[in-house]
């Protein structure tokens, strides 16, 4: 069929521009000519064996998926550059442009090397073949300092050859913005932790307990268990709460930017430092609470001077002499099995046993099933009230497949199935028909291990209550007020205290 179609093209005198064949399907650009020939030509063509349909089309398809692409490109918020084998730019999208402060038309085809350094890392990678990711740029041009964090790979061919370089850009100030803010805490409360089975509301007694004191909490939990509610709640309930809560994603900035963030610097200390130098996060919540997410993704440098203002209460800017002392309660968290990553090495044991003064375990969905229910009530109102839907409930057979569900994913997976679910709904309620779940989600997560070997949960929660009992009484001396803190009878302080052998 192609071949006769070039002959009826040829026999018209016809040049073709582009040609592209797919099963089924033969796509012809063709340069103008007068309307007769064009008339002939699509006559003949209509004539050939095996012609089903002619139609004119506006793009041939990869001018549509360039247009795609391009649509794609100019509607993300980071920054894409992209270099040829001779390191010439061949993309560089709106976002580039604002972070670099370059227009296109000025760098297109022109050496990156030349627009903003040779020995930036999308060169490097070009030249290696290697990827890189996350890497903090402070980059110097005729237009001003760009400050970025970038993540690129090299391009290769099916023969896997080397023909180019992309990267991704991101503003460091965007970027920040989704690690912390740093605004006041939400009015989060322990009321806003929903679930009554056994182990919840054992962990939020706890942490209700904790809340009072000023030591350092260690919250463990699977991911999407909801580690940062009990974060805020237990802020909300100290004394505190009129301060900052500045919570940090340890996982997700690279390892100097992160040191930058928490400690601060000292005008000058490095190429691009603010002028003035910068305060960093331990002084900002100054008399406030950190919270540190993800505290197992530090690396051992930072590990170490973590376990210096937990020892010491003071801080010392990078590129400065003085130590400055601080008032912050940390509270960390993590998903991580810290007990292996001490075994192995990964994690230091002292900065361990400093951040474990009171642990807080938060269990995961499947061990807490009785609370699906409420969960899912929650749930539908909450998102139906943003969807504009008036949804009524769930069926029971629903819900019975819900609970039957092993949630690898706790309650954020849940959110995102009735989240699903509610915008598969016609009617009033959701059915089984709704409820789509991911079964590739089977496993669980490194965490749950901490809880199936050492101690035993009692032995583990009788330490916690005697820990938090002794700081109370070593704070508040009398029983009564001691009750009044904890929430308890005073008598049931007596009792704790004989229990524990704690003296007033």
């Amino acid at each position: 069929m192609t071949l006769d179609v070039l002959r009826v093209v040829y026999r018209h005198n016809v040049n073709i521009a582009a040609m592209e064949v797919s099963p089924g399907r033969i796509h012809l650009k063709i340069h103008p000519c007068s309307g007769k020939v064009l008339e002939h030509l699509l006559a003949g063509i209509s004539n050939l064996e095996g012609v089903i349909d002619k139609r004119e089309i506006k793009l041939m398809p990869h001018e549509e998926r360039e247009r795609q692409l391009k649509a794609v490109m100019d509607s993300v918020d980071e920054g894409i550059v992209a270099v040829d084998s001779q390191g010439k730019i061949n993309i560089f999208n709106p976002s580039a442009e604002k972070i670099l402060k370059f227009k296109a038309e000025e760098v297109m085809g022109r050496p990156v090397s030349e627009v903003l350094s040779p020995d930036i890392p999308m060169m490097i990678s070009l030249g290696t073949g290697e990827g890189y990711d996350n890497e903090e740029i402070m980059l110097r041009t005729e237009r001003g300092v760009s400050h970025y964090i970038t993540t690129g790979r090299p391009i290769k061919d099916e023969n896997n050859r080397i023909v180019g370089a992309v990267a991704l850009i991101k503003d460091i100030n965007r970027v920040l913005d989704l690690v912390y803010s740093m605004t006041s805490s939400p009015d989060i409360t322990f009321d806003d932790i929903l679930g009554v089975s056994e182990g919840m509301e054992y962990a939020k007694n706890v942490a209700r307990m904790v809340a009072v004191s000023s030591s350092t909490v260690l919250i463990r939990g699977e991911s999407g268990t909801g580690k940062e509610l009990f974060a805020r709640s237990i802020h909300r309930a100290s004394r505190r709460k009129d301060r900052h809560f500045v919570p940090v994603n340890c996982g997700a900035l690279p390892d100097t930017l992160l040191e930058s963030e928490l400690f601060g610097y000292e005008e000058g200390a490095f190429t691009g430092a603010r002028k003035g130098g910068k305060q960093g996060l331990f002084r900002f919540a100054d008399g406030g609470t950190l919270f540190l997410d993800e505290i197992g993704e530090l690396s051992p440098h930072l590990q170490v001077k973590l376990l210096r203002v937990l020892q010491e209460g003071k801080v010392r800017r990078i590129g400065g002499a003085e130590e400055i002392r601080v008032d912050v309660r940390v509270v960390a968290a993590t998903s991580r099995n810290l007990e292996e990553m001490l075994e192995q090495g990964l994690f230091r044991d002292d900065l361990y046993y400093r951040l474990n003064v009171v642990p807080l375990f938060v269990p995961p969905l499947r061990r807490r099933k009785e609370d699906i229910p409420i969960l899912v009530e929650h749930f539908i109102n909450q998102v139906s009230v943003n969807m504009g839907k008036s949804i009524k409930g769930i069926t029971r057979q629903a819900l019975e497949k819900l609970t039957a569900h092993h949630w690898p994913g706790n309650v954020r997976e849940l959110s995102n199935v009735i989240e699903r679910a509610i915008n598969l709904v016609h009617g009033g309620y959701i059915e089984e028909k709704h409820i789509v779940l991911d079964t590739r989600l089977t496993g669980q997560n490194g965490y749950e291990g901490v809880l199936e070997y050492g101690k035993g949960l009692r032995e583990i929660l009788g330490e916690t209550e005697r820990r938090i009992l002794t700081e109370a009484v070593k704070r508040l001396g009398s029983s009564r007020k001691v009750g009044a803190a904890l929430g308890i009878s005073h008598t049931a302080v007596i009792k704790k205290m004989k229990k524990y052998n704690i003296k007033p």
